[in-house]
């Protein structure tokens, strides 16, 4: 175990999930920030620094409900604040940045010494699945294993990615909670649709694994969530074929959505997100957009 603390700032990636039809599996972190700090406070609630969010302070008082009962430690209460720049229910793992941030803030603040892995598990149990809590703690392009039977977490496997590939992320003004967006989802599908989307996802993590980027090309085509969900997010379908069409190698819905991410060479950067963002324009929708890179550290406590 590690010297316990008074306070601790844990920092957390945006992460991109699915990443086409790699469907609650798939997950790559962005170089986009939240900041997660906690300081001892008393009691045995977690107190918000700022006014709450509702939906923040939920995802806080089940993560510290989670990482208690995991360690066996008494609930002890907290201070807690939450910044950065990952927007809320957009398809961007900001729930992961929450609850991961919570995690690795007690675990820090206690002198727990929890693993990475272990911390992967705790909030893919929370969120229900690994994709975005994979890449967010562990960084870089993770494909996370779940168990068959109970869909409990089992491992990831992960690939760093080089700083010359551009995520171009384009997130419209509209918020789309997850576990509100499966409900777009129909309850089967033809089997035809699921052979193709297993094709794409395999050539895509293939394509990453050897690092052969070119291979990329069109090649997250999804025929299990996508079809349902981008209809609901108007000028998103668009936003993508104008990526593609200005330069990127392929694109897909992020998470449940509403961003838009298409992926190409880190020059052709700028060109393809003012193509993406003038899809939006054109609706009208408001949106802001990013040129990221990947990130490949993930969770990072301050020293």
């Amino acid at each position: 175990m590690s010297a316990p603390r008074d306070k601790v700032c844990v920092r957390v990636p945006a992460s991109t999930s699915n990443c086409g039809s790699g469907f609650d599996t798939l997950g790559l972190a962005l170089t986009l920030y939240n900041r997660v700090t906690l300081e001892r406070a008393s009691g045995t609630q977690p107190v918000p620094a700022t006014p709450p969010d509702a939906r923040a302070q939920a995802m806080v008082g089940e993560a510290a409900a989670a990482f208690f009962s995991a360690t066996g430690l008494a609930p002890a209460g907290f201070r807690y604040r939450i910044e950065g720049d990952v927007p809320p229910a957009r398809g961007l793992g900001s729930s992961v940045t929450v609850l991961a941030g919570i995690v690795a803030g007690l675990d820090g603040l206690h002198g727990t010494s929890l693993t990475r892995r272990r911390m992967v598990a705790l909030v893919s149990a929370l969120e229900g699945h690994p994709d975005n809590a994979g890449a967010g703690i562990l960084g870089g392009f993770c494909v996370s294993r779940t168990d068959p039977q109970t869909q409990a977490y089992v491992d990831t496997q992960r690939f760093e990615i080089p700083p010359e590939l551009a995520f171009v992320v384009v997130s419209p003004a509209v918020e789309l909670v997850t576990k509100e967006s499966r409900g777009a989802l129909p309850g089967s599908l033809p089997f035809f649709d699921a052979v193709r989307s297993v094709n794409a996802a395999a050539y895509l993590v293939a394509a990453f694994a050897s690092r052969d980027f070119a291979r990329l090309r069109d090649c997250a085509g999804d025929f299990i969530h996508e079809p349902y969900r981008l209809p609901r997010i108007p000028g998103a379908q668009a936003s993508l074929s104008q990526g593609l069409a200005a330069g990127a190698w392929t694109g897909w819905l992020s998470g449940s959505g509403s961003s838009v991410l298409c992926l190409c060479e880190a020059f052709a950067g700028p060109v393809v997100l003012a193509a993406m963002k003038d899809a939006f324009a054109r609706v009208p929708v408001g949106c802001e957009g990013w040129v990221l890179c990947a990130d490949n550290q993930g969770l990072a406590v301050d020293a």
